[in-house]
C-alpha cells in the first residue's frame, strides 16, 4: 500500500458521511464523532500527514499530481484550524444530517432495507451530535448571521426527519420504522432550535485578508491573494459591462441592467412549471453539446431535473447539482431546481421565477447539466485514481461550469440577443462575487453595501441579493471560484495543441483538481 493509499483510507474512516457521499462501502451507518477532541485530534493528524506527504518522492507524473491534491487539501485545513468553523457555526452539524439522511435515499444505490436500516442507524447518533454542537459553539467566535442561518434551518427539521424523509420510503412497513426513529431526532432538534434562539453569539464572519490569501495560495495553488483577487474580478466586471452595453442596444435598450429587467418578466407562472421548463432546456443543451462534439459522453450518464430539497430552500436561493458518487459505478446526477421555503409571499415567489426567467434558463441548464457540472462530473468518476474521485476543489468545478457556459456561446448556443445578454449576465453576476466576496472578508465591505452591489451590478432582486450575500458571509472564498476557475481553464486551454474535444475530455477527466495541477495533468 502506498502512502497516497494510507492516507485515503484514513481520511474515509475519519469522515464517513463524505466517504458514504462517495459510495466507499462501509460508512453509512454513523455520523461520525463530532466531539471537540475529534477535531482537535483532526486536525494535529493533518500536520503529521503533511509532514509525511510532503517528504515523498512520488513513482511517476500521475503519482505527484495525486499526492500534491492531497498536500493542497491538507494545507487547507491546517491553515483553517487558525479559524475553526466547528466553534464558530452550525452548519457542520446541521449539514452532516440532512446531507447524510437524504441523498442516500435521493440516488437509491441499495435496496431499500439497507438504506433504512443505515438511516435508522444514522438517526440514532443524531442527539449525540446536535449535544456537540451545543457544547462546541464557542459564543467568543459564532457570528450571529451564522447562528441565525442555522437556527432557520433547524426549524426545518422536524417536518425534514419526520414527514419528507419517511415519503421518500416505498414500502409501508419501512416507512413506519423510519418515522418513529426520526421522533428522538426531531426532539433534538426542537431542542438545538431553543438553544440557537438564545444564543448569543460575539464573533464576527469576517475571516480577514491574511488567511484569505494563504487559502488562495495554499488550497487552491493560484498565484495571487486577495488584493490581486479583487482587483481581477473588478477588471472583468467592467469588461463584461462595456460587452453588456452592445447587445443590450440590440434589444433597444442603452441600460443592460433594464434590458435584463425587461427580460426576467417573461418566466414560467409557477415553480412546477419552472422545474417542467428547466427539464426542457436540459435537454436541449444535452442534444447541442452531442451534436457539436464538444466532449465525451459517459456511458449511463442521465441528470435527473428536481425541486431543491426542503431542507435547501431557507439557505440556498439558486440552482445546484448533486453528483453521481464517484466511487460507485453510478453516473445518474440532479440538478436540483431552487424552489422557495414554504411560508414564502407571492412576492417573494414570483422573484424567485423572475431570477430564474426564460432568457436566463439556457445559461443555468448549461452550468448545471450539460457540458457543466453533471457531465463533469459524471465523466470524472471514470477517472481510475482514488484521490482524483475523493479530492476536489470548487475552483474547477465552478470554474469549469462557467468555462462552458462561455463555450458554448462560442458555438451558437445562445442564439439570441436576449439569451447572449443573460449569459453575459451569469458571467457579469460571478464577476460581482468576487468583488463582493473579497471585500466583506477583507473589511472594506458592509453586509448592506455588499446587497446594493449585488443588485444593482447583476440583475439579482434584493431578496436574492439578500440570501446571496449571507451565503458569502458564511462561506469565504467559494464564492469568487467561478470565474477565477473559468478565467485560469481559458488561459490553460490557450496553451494546449490539440483540438477542443480532446482538452475538455482531458482537463475534465483529470478530475476538480486546483488549477496549478490541472495545467500539469494537461500540458505535459
Amino acid at each position: 500500500m502506498t502512502l497516497v493509499d494510507e492516507f485515503l483510507d484514513y481520511y474515509l474512516a475519519e469522515n464517513p458521511i463524505r466517504a458514504a457521499l462517495l459510495g466507499a462501502d462501509g460508512y453509512d451507518r454513523t455520523l461520525g464523532d463530532f466531539s471537540a477532541s475529534a477535531f482537535q485530534a483532526r486536525e494535529r493528524a493533518a500536520e503529521a500527514w503533511l509532514e509525511r506527504l510532503s517528504a515523498q518522492v512520488p513513482g511517476s507524473p500521475d503519482d505527484e499530481i495525486d499526492r500534491d491534491l492531497i498536500v493542497s487539501h491538507l494545507r487547507g485545513a491546517i491553515a483553517s484550524a487558525s479559524w475553526p468553523e466547528w466553534r464558530r457555526d452550525p452548519s457542520p452539524y446541521l449539514g452532516a444530517v440532512f446531507g447524510s439522511m437524504f441523498t442516500p435515499l435521493q440516488q437509491r444505490l441499495k435496496p431499500e432495507p439497507e438504506l433504512v436500516d443505515a438511516a435508522c442507524a444514522r438517526l440514532a447518533e443524531v442527539p449525540a451530535v446536535l449535544a456537540a454542537c451545543r457544547e462546541n459553539l464557542d459564543p467568543d467566535l459564532a457570528a450571529d448571521l451564522l447562528v441565525a442561518r442555522g437556527l432557520d434551518q433547524a426549524r426545518t427539521a422536524r417536518r425534514f426527519l419526520t414527514v419528507t424523509l419517511p415519503a421518500e420510503v416505498r414500502d409501508p412497513g419501512l416507512r413506519v420504522r423510519l418515522a418513529q426513529a426520526a421522533e428522538p431526532a426531531a426532539d433534538a432538534f426542537d431542542e438545538l432550535v431553543r438553544f440557537l434562539e438564545g444564543f448569543e453569539a460575539r464573533g464576527s464572519w469576517r475571516m480577514g485578508e491574511k488567511l484569505y490569501s494563504e487559502l488562495l495560495r495554499e488550497r487552491e495553488m493560484l498565484g495571487y491573494g486577495a488584493a490581486e483577487l479583487h482587483e481581477m474580478g473588478r477588471t472583468a466586471w467592467d469588461e463584461l459591462d462595456a460587452r453588456m452595453r452592445e447587445v443590450a442596444a440590440r434589444l433597444g435598450s442603452d441600460d443592460w441592467r433594464a434590458a435584463m429587467e425587461s427580460l426576467m418578466d417573461d418566466h414560467p407562472p409557477t415553480l412546477s412549471a419552472m422545474r417542467a421548463e428547466y427539464e426542457a432546456e436540459t435537454l436541449r443543451a444535452r442534444d447541442f453539446t452531442r451534436e457539436r462534439g464538444l466532449v465525451t459522453f459517459p456511458e449511463g450518464e442521465e441528470c435527473l431535473v428536481l425541486p431543491s430539497p426542503e431542507f435547501q430552500r431557507p439557505i440556498l436561493a439558486v440552482a445546484n447539482y448533486l453528483a453521481p458518487p464517484p466511487l460507485t459505478p453510478s453516473r445518474a446526477g440532479v440538478f436540483f431546481v431552487p424552489f422557495t421555503p414554504d411560508g414564502f409571499t407571492e412576492e417573494q415567489v414570483r422573484q424567485r421565477l423572475r431570477t430564474n426567467s426564460r432568457a436566463q434558463m439556457p445559461s443555468i441548464s448549461v452550468h448545471e447539466a450539460y457540458p457543466g457540472h453533471h457531465w463533469h462530473l459524471a465523466w470524472m468518476a471514470g477517472n481510475p485514481r482514488r484521490a482524483r474521485k475523493i479530492f476536489r476543489t470548487p475552483y474547477f468545478v465552478e470554474g469549469w461550469a462557467l468555462y462552458v457556459e462561455k463555450v458554448m456561446h462560442e458555438q451558437g448556443y445562445f442564439d439570441t440577443p436576449a439569451t447572449e445578454l443573460a449569459h453575459l449576465d451569469c458571467r457579469i453576476f460571478r464577476a460581482a462575487r468576487i468583488v463582493v466576496d473579497t471585500a466583506l472578508h477583507c473589511g472594506d465591505m458592509s453586509i448592506k453595501e455588499a446587497e446594493t452591489f449585488m443588485a444593482t451590478k447583476a440583475s439579482l432582486s434584493p431578496g436574492t441579493a439578500k440570501g446571496e450575500v449571507s451565503r458569502y458571509c458564511a462561506w469565504p472564498t467559494q464564492a469568487p471560484s467561478y470565474l477565477t476557475g473559468a478565467l485560469e481553464i481559458e488561459r490553460i486551454r490557450e496553451e494546449y495543441a490539440g483540438d477542443l474535444r480532446t482538452f475538455h475530455d482531458t482537463i475534465a477527466g483529470s478530475g476538480g483538481l486546483p488549477l496549478g495541477l490541472a495545467r500539469k495533468a494537461v500540458i505535459q
